[in-house]
C-alpha cells in the first residue's frame, strides 16, 4: 500500500500563509451565550428532604426533623388534604415521634391523601412554623407545570 496524500483535506499553502500574515477569510462568527435568568434563592427558612412511604406508612428524614429540633417522645399531630400530610408538635398530639424519627401516617389518611406505599416525597420543614410538610410527586409536578414551563426540544 502507498502513503498517498488527499488533497482535499489538506488547505493549500497559500491559505495557511495569508492567515499567518494577518489577511482575514470568511470568517463564521458564534453567537454568545445569553446568561441565563437570575434563578431564585431558596427560602432560608425551609429544609427539604426526600423519602418515600414504606409499607407501615413510615416517612422519615433525619436532616428534615433534625432541623426542626424535635426529638423522640415530642407528641405530634397530622392533617391531610390531597396529596399532601402536614405534620406539627402539639403537646396534645396523638401521635409520638419515635426514637428513630420515621412518622407514621395513619393508613386512613395516606388513603384519604392518595398516598401509597412506595410513593416518593417530599419533605419541606419549616423550623420557624414547627411543622413537617410530606408533599407526593404528583403535586410538585402539578406546580412546576402551572409556575413553571417544561422547556421543548
Amino acid at each position: 500500500m502507498s502513503g498517498m496524500v488527499i488533497p482535499a483535506l489538506i488547505p493549500p499553502r497559500a491559505a495557511a500563509g495569508n492567515r499567518r500574515r494577518g489577511v482575514s477569510g470568511t470568517v463564521r462568527r458564534l453567537a454568545l451565550a445569553v446568561p441565563p435568568e437570575q434563578a431564585p434563592a431558596l427560602a432560608a427558612d425551609v429544609v427539604y428532604g426526600l423519602s418515600r412511604i414504606d409499607m407501615s406508612g413510615r416517612v422519615a428524614d433525619r436532616a428534615v426533623t433534625s432541623a426542626l429540633g424535635w426529638t423522640d417522645g415530642d407528641f405530634l399531630t397530622l392533617t391531610g388534604a390531597a396529596g399532601v400530610v402536614t405534620i406539627r408538635r402539639d403537646p396534645h398530639g396523638p401521635a409520638v415521634l419515635p426514637p428513630r424519627h420515621r412518622i407514621v401516617i395513619p393508613a386512613r389518611l395516606r388513603h384519604r391523601c392518595g398516598l401509597l406505599p412506595g410513593d416518593p416525597v417530599l419533605l419541606a420543614a419549616r423550623p420557624g412554623q414547627d411543622t413537617l410538610t410530606a408533599y407526593s410527586l404528583a403535586v410538585i409536578d402539578q406546580a412546576l407545570a402551572a409556575h413553571i414551563p417544561f422547556p421543548r426540544p
